[in-house]
C-alpha cells in the first residue's frame, strides 16, 4: 500500500483525469503482482495483499466548483448538501485494482459551497456485525446538518458505527472534506489573441493585476513567467490563449491554449539561440506542470506569496 500511495502522489502531480490515474494504478498493481509471483515462489498471500485493492480518486476545483471522481471497486462516496440532504454518488464502480475486465470512468458533478464529501472504506460499514444497511443509515444521520468542526463529525461517525470495546476485523479509514469556493476577486482571466504583441500584453495585464492585489514584489518574476508561457503558445498553438492568475495560499499563473504539444524542460547548448524559456520558468517558480483537457492544455506555475507585513 505504501508503494501505491507513493505512485498515486506522483500521478496526482501529472494532473491526469481521475480515470487515467486509476488506470495507471491498475497497471502498476498488475506489474507488482507479476513481480511478487516471480520472486515469492508462489507466495499467494503476498500477491493477495496487492491484487484486489480498492481506490477512489477525486479532484475538486474551488473556482468552477466542479468535482471529478473515479473509483476501482471502492465504496461510493457520500455528498451532503449545505441544507443537510445526504446522497450516495453512484459513480461507475470499476473493478478492484489488478483484476481488469472493465474500463474505469470519470464521474463529474457540481458541488455547492459548503458541501461535504465523505470517503470511507468497507471496514467502517462492516464493523457492526456486518449490518451494512444499518451502518449506512447511521452514517447518513451523522452527516446531515453538520456545522461543527469536521474532526468532531469524524469522531461522531466512529462512535455511532463502531461498537465499543470491539476490535474491527478490517481496516477502517474515514475522510470528510468540506468544499470551499475561491472568491471571484482572487481570480483574474484574460483571453489573448495569438499575435506578436500577445507576450507584451500578458506582461502589462500581469503587472497591473499584481499591483491591484498588493503584490508588486512578484510582478517582475510573474511577468517573465507569463511572457514565456504566452510566447510558447504563440509559437506552437492556434487560436486564442487564456492567461489566468489565481491568488490563494500561493500565486498561480496559468496559460491555456488549444495545442496538445507537451512542453519539455531541456538543457540548451551554449550555441543555442533559444530553448531556455522553460528552464527559466522552472528556476523562477516553486512548482510548474501541465494539465491536459479535451480542448488543449494548461501550463501552470506556483510561486509563494510574500509574508504578511508585521
Amino acid at each position: 500500500m505504501g508503494r501505491l500511495r507513493a505512485s498515486a502522489r506522483t500521478l496526482a502531480s501529472l494532473d491526469l483525469e481521475p480515470d487515467e490515474v486509476i488506470a495507471r494504478l491498475d497497471d502498476l498493481v498488475s506489474l507488482l503482482a507479476a513481480e511478487l509471483e516471480a520472486n515469492a515462489e508462489g507466495n499467494h498471500a503476498a500477491i493477495e495483499q496487492v491484487v484486489g485493492a480498492t481506490c477512489l480518486y477525486a479532484v475538486y476545483d474551488p473556482i468552477s466548483q466542479r468535482c471529478s471522481l473515479a473509483r476501482a471497486g471502492h465504496p461510493a462516496p457520500l455528498m451532503s448538501s449545505p441544507d443537510g440532504e445526504v446522497t450516495v454518488l453512484e459513480l461507475p464502480a470499476g473493478p478492484p485494482l489488478g483484476l481488469g475486465g472493465l474500463p474505469f470512468e470519470t464521474y463529474e458533478l457540481d458541488l455547492p459551497e459548503g458541501s461535504l464529501l465523505t470517503l470511507y472504506t468497507n471496514g467502517l460499514l462492516e464493523a457492526r456485525n456486518g449490518n451494512v444497511d444499518a451502518a449506512l443509515k447511521d452514517l447518513h444521520t451523522c452527516l446531515g446538518y453538520v456545522t461543527e468542526p469536521l474532526e468532531q463529525t469524524c469522531h461522531a461517525v466512529v462512535e455511532a458505527l463502531l461498537p465499543k470495546d470491539h476490535r474491527p476485523i478490517d481496516d477502517i479509514a474515514l475522510l470528510v472534506a468540506r468544499t470551499r469556493v475561491l472568491p471571484p476577486e482572487n481570480v483574474a482571466s484574460w483571453q489573448l489573441p495569438l499575435e506578436a504583441t500577445a507576450a507584451a500584453r500578458a506582461r502589462e495585464l500581469t503587472a497591473a493585476k499584481l499591483t491591484e492585489w498588493g503584490l508588486p514584489e512578484l510582478a517582475f518574476t510573474t511577468e517573465l513567467v507569463a511572457s514565456e508561457l504566452v510566447t510558447n503558445a504563440y509559437r506552437y498553438a492556434t487560436g486564442p490563449a487564456t492567461l489566468r492568475l489565481i491568488r490563494t495560499h500561493c500565486l498561480i499563473c496559468e496559460v491555456s491554449d488549444s495545442s496538445h504539444t507537451s512542453p519539455h524542460l531541456r538543457r540548451a547548448l551554449s550555441t543555442d539561440e533559444g530553448g531556455r524559456g522553460l528552464f527559466l520558468v522552472a528556476q523562477l517558480t516553486e512548482r510548474w506542470g501541465t494539465r491536459y483537457t479535451h480542448e488543449g492544455k494548461t501550463v501552470w506555475t506556483e510561486q509563494p506569496l510574500p509574508p504578511p507585513p508585521t
